[in-house]
């Protein structure tokens, strides 16, 4: 773009723009690895100075905390490590991996084991919690939060009575949320979920009401009010005659495509071809029916109807199956997250900063001293003292800038009574033992890090793809714009982030949310990376290589443009109402959920890979999410109790 570009973008304003490493800000593509920036005494977490949540910028999978990871995968880390240096330390159980399943299968040991009990965690960001990120934000006087991964307390399936035992023992009443959310601020206010058709894609760029399905809300596709909210999209929309005429078949028609076969055979054959085939090949809509579609699974699985079955899109209430009188059990391969269940569905509690609030919580028992306050309420202002997280006062430790990079039993697996695990931190490799090692870190990592494992163990955690994401905050001065166009939420299914919200209204624990549109607040913009028209694979392993050679300039001139684009028209200034930006780059984001499209063994039945992957090998355990192929909290909790278990009863 041209300089007069940039500048009314904003690109010159003096926000953060610098990636960092470890807490520290370096300019982009600095050449200096982390640990050059503190000398031979790598000890960030002792500065006063050192607060992650409060970094703007590049956050997420931030630089530094990759490169030895990769350095592993690509088979050159050990050439350069040198001799590792044997710390002395000695442990009941280490766990790789600080995010809510690292942190939970602590809480689990310790309450098997005693409080007593020596727990050391090394994980590789600057920050604990995993993808439960927390995003900090002062604009103006004001604290504003935002969740930079992980969102709220919630899943397709009734939370297991351990999963839902850990958040009443944190002390979290999820039955109370209503307290807190205010869900009538922005309805009263007049705003509604905006369609964005952008140029690109539709021809013309315009802002329009949206049904709320688009948005991830409920709609009635059949409301015969000549004012509903589809009707009113399709009069504003810049699409093809025909395609309105189409949109409205495809919500109002009720035909049997399929009259010869049996619900059965029915979902059977929907869960075998994607819902943009069944929009194009079997209900025959025109192509920009597809195109205004297309992303709206995308906050669910990472991919968009390009590949995701009919079968899910039927169970996620998407129009065009009305007249196939599918019966309501769920169908064979159908995933969790398009199977409704009221139990489900009631239980759900967001929190400012999303689950990070779980994560801190968590770390406030393990080790009291980091997080001051006593109930689930006060922890959302509490600030963390880092450099309580890694005391030789505490029993239990959690070691931040810190790589595994090999875990082998001490001796032969079946007879070791210990685990010795290395790690790299500040550019040096140490050792250190426990008797036991939960490897709460995503499953490819683990092929790399623990060898000894059997071929066929390996393979599967290999397989284990992870969905790239990026989880972008916006903190805006104001948001007089948005109220101006009347709306509170964005799909746009053809621009760089596909979605965009005003952060949900919640205030608790003296935590306030922007109640008038004069305040600052947050604004969450959601992306993923797909390649419509390849297997779902493929798509997340292209989707994490743009991920990764993305520059953060490059995502801020998107994100500025975007805003304007979609806002101008309300007196949006990107120049003068963003405060700051925060990308949470999540190149190995969700864990991969099986997708009938693609993986047969979830049709086939039998043992699927995760359950190969998760197997406990002598002293040695594994947990996350990865473990159980479901991307939500409860799964990651859910393992680390298993595994927990499974060291503990032998």
């Amino acid at each position: 773009m041209s300089d007069q570009t940039d500048r009314e973008l904003g690109m010159h304003c003096r926000i953060t723009r610098r990636d960092f490493l470890n807490g520290v800000a370096v300019t982009a593509g600095a050449a200096m690895m982390p640990w050059q920036l503190f000398g031979s005494d790598f000890n960030p977490e002792k500065s006063p100075n050192y607060y992650p949540p409060a970094l703007t910028g590049m956050r997420g999978s931030h630089p530094g905390s990759f490169d030895a990871a990769h350095a592993l995968r690509d088979g050159t880390f050990w050439d350069k490590a040198g001799t590792p240096q044997d710390t002395g330390e000695t442990f009941d159980l280490i766990i790789v991996g600080g995010g809510i399943s690292g942190l939970s299968a602590a809480h689990f040991y310790r309450k098997s084991a005693g409080a007593n009990a020596r727990i050391l965690i090394l994980d590789n960001h600057d920050d604990f919690g995993g993808h439960a990120k927390r995003n900090e934000f002062r604009v103006n006087q004001a604290f504003r939060l935002g969740f930079g991964g992980t969102f709220s307390i919630e899943s397709p399936a009734p939370y297991s009575k351990e999963a839902r035992s850990l958040i009443e023992e944190l002390g979290i009443d999820v039955p109370s949320y209503s307290k807190y959310h205010d869900a009538n601020l922005y309805h009263g206010l007049d705003l509604h979920p905006n369609f964005f058709f952008d140029k690109e894609t539709f021809g013309a760029d315009r802002l329009v009401v949206s049904p709320g399905r688009f948005s991830g809300g409920e709609t009635d596709y059949n409301d015969s009010n000549e004012n509903s909210a589809w009707k009113q999209m399709l009069a504003q929309a810049p699409i093809a005659p025909q395609a309105k005429a189409d949109f409205k078949r495809l919500l109002t028609e009720e035909r049997d495509y399929f009259p010869e076969l049996t619900s059965t055979e029915k979902k059977a054959k929907l869960a075998r071809i994607s819902y943009a085939s069944f929009l194009r090949d079997i209900v025959k809509v025109h192509e920009d029916v597809v195109k205004m579609f297309q992303a709206v699974p995308q906050p669910l699985f990472g991919l968009g109807i390009d590949a995701v079955a009919a079968q899910d899109a039927w169970g996620l209430d998407l129009p065009g199956f009305g007249g196939l009188k599918l019966d309501l059990a769920p169908g064979k391969g159908m995933n969790r997250d398009a199977i409704p269940n009221e139990e489900a569905e009631k239980y759900f509690f967001h929190f400012p900063d999303g689950n990070a609030s779980i994560a801190r919580l968590l770390v406030r028992q393990l080790i009291p001293d980091v997080i001051p306050g006593s109930t689930a309420t006060d922890v959302v202002l509490a600030k963390a003292n880092y450099s309580k997280l890694d005391s030789t006062a505490s029993p239990v430790k959690i070691r931040l800038n810190s790589t595994a990079v090999r875990v082998k039993h001490i001796g032969d697996a079946a007879g070791a009574t210990e685990v010795e695990v290395a790690y790299t931190r500040g550019g040096k490799v140490y050792t250190t033992r426990a008797k036991n090692c939960v490897l709460a870190c995503w499953h490819v990592v683990i092929p790399y890090i623990c060898e000894e494992l059997p071929q066929v163990q390996r393979d599967a955690l290999a397989s284990a793809q992870k969905v790239p994401l990026l989880y972008t905050n916006v903190a805006l001065r104001n948001w007089t714009s948005f109220q101006k166009l009347k709306t509170n939420t964005v799909y746009a299914p053809g621009c760089y982030h596909t979605r965009m919200a005003l952060d949900l209204a919640v205030s608790i624990g003296g935590y306030e949310c922007a109640r008038q549109p004069e305040q600052p607040i947050v604004v969450h913009m959601m992306k993923t990376p797909c390649q419509p028209g390849r297997p779902s694979r493929e798509q997340h392993t292209l989707g994490r290589i743009e991920l990764y050679s993305t520059t953060f300039e490059t995502m801020e001139r998107e994100i500025r443009g975007q805003l304007t684009r979609t806002l101008g028209a309300g007196g949006f200034d990107p120049a003068r109402d963003i405060a700051a930006i925060t990308v949470n780059r999540w190149p190995h984001g969700y864990a991969y959920e099986y997708n009938s499209l693609w993986d047969p063994f979830w049709l086939e039945g039998g043992v699927t890979p995760c359950e190969v992957a998760r197997k406990t090998f002598g002293r040695i355990a594994i947990a996350n999410a990865d473990a159980g192929a479901y991307a939500y909290t409860d799964e990651a909790i859910n393992q680390a109790w298993r595994a927990v278990g499974d060291l503990t009863k032998s």
